[in-house]
């Protein structure tokens, strides 16, 4: 033993170590909080107005957008999301902004649509499997249900019957 560890009683130490042991514990139950996407201004956002913005005073004002339209690239989209977790679990989204701004084919801002958690889907699948309308058939149905039906009336095989060039 130490000389310091002789002068502490036995009892001190191990209060002091339950404490430091019940503080590590607790330290990982701990809200983590996180911010995905665009980090912007409010003023300015709520700044951009149609009729009076083009594409590139959008973009001095506020940057480039966090993605632009799939199928037309006169739709800018910002994107933000903050999210909550708690230890092991899943993150679940506490606010949401998503800034769409619409151009017409000259450039100018034509619509700017906010929007907030509405839109968030909440999507719960079934355990493992996907459920189907079809049968359920076993592995060795799957290996070889397929034998003999090559060629066969009616499973489109090529068996008889007047197709073209015949």
């Amino acid at each position: 033993m130490s000389a310091i560890s002789a002068k502490i009683p036995r009892r001190t130490r191990l209060a002091v170590s339950a404490i430091v042991l019940l503080a590590l514990g607790a330290s990982g139950c701990t809200r983590l909080r996180t911010h995905q996407g665009y980090v912007g201004d409010p003023v300015l956002v709520d700044s951009i107005a149609a009729g009076v913005d083009n594409r590139q005073s959008v973009q001095t004002s506020l940057g480039r957008p966090t993605f632009v339209g799939q199928f037309d690239n006169n739709d800018w989209y910002y994107f933000a999301r903050d999210s909550k977790q708690l230890a092991f679990s899943e993150p679940k989204a506490s606010a949401q902004t998503v800034l769409h701004i619409r151009f017409d084919p000259a450039g100018n801002v034509v619509a700017v649509n906010k929007f907030g958690m509405e839109y968030i889907a909440n999507i719960n699948p079934v355990g493992d499997r996907t459920p189907t309308l079809g049968r359920n058939r076993s592995f060795f149905e799957d290996l070889f249900g397929g034998i003999g039906t090559v060629g066969a009336p009616g499973t489109g095989g090529g068996g008889g019957g007047g197709g073209p060039g015949r």
